[in-house]
């Protein structure tokens, strides 16, 4: 990952890797999974889609920055660029507004989201339900969670659906179905609903 003459050299989605490792590096989600394993995950599953869009792949691996306090917007538009840091930002929730209002608004944002957005959080799910297994939560906030992304998927879902660029969406869905069916939850319909 690095080179000899250090970071100078590494190009765009090596500096974003390794930015995103320094910023969780030594924290798990939820308490099991290195942070690092999940966003790795993240863009595993991008590639696995057929994405080779390096600033796609750099925004899966800074997805969840802007969680940090100390990462802002502008850091990550001065080190990576404006559609890098936009990317981010869409996948990121509002921390000054209240809880329910910051939820609303994430949702909003989701749905007006671009694609490759859309497809950065479809991995993100697919790589956090997928690692339910490792989750060291209580079985009700496993299951809120699992709620909570199903209903993030939904709102997203026509969009990738509809995505003809990148087919394997529908083996992806079909995926995280298998795990919603078994929480007992409802499978999402690997069509475009006409109406939301």
């Amino acid at each position: 990952m690095i080179r000899s003459c250090g970071e100078w050299f590494l190009d765009l989605l090596e500096k974003c890797e390794l930015f995103a490792k320094k910023k969780r590096f030594g924290t798990t989600v939820k308490g099991s999974t290195p942070h690092s394993k999940h966003l790795e995950d993240v863009v595993n599953r991008l590639k696995s889609l057929g994405v080779i869009d390096q600033e796609i792949l750099c925004a899966g691996w800074l997805h969840d920055v802007m969680e940090d306090k100390d990462t802002s917007f502008d850091d990550l538009f001065e080190q990576f660029g404006s559609r890098i840091a936009v990317l981010v930002s869409s996948l990121s929730k509002d921390p000054s507004l209240p809880r329910k209002q910051q939820e609303a608004a994430y949702v909003k944002q989701l749905k007006e989201s671009n694609i490759d957005s859309k497809l950065i959080l479809l991995c993100d799910i697919s790589a956090n339900l997928s690692d339910l297994k490792n989750n060291e939560s209580s079985k009700s906030k496993k299951l809120r969670m699992i709620k909570q992304k199903r209903h993030y998927l939904t709102v997203i879902k026509n969009d990738l659906i509809g995505d003809r660029d990148h087919p394997k969406i529908i083996t992806l869905i079909e995926t995280i179905n298998d795990i919603l069916r078994k929480w007992n939850q409802r499978p999402i319909l690997a069509r475009v609903d006409t109406e939301f």
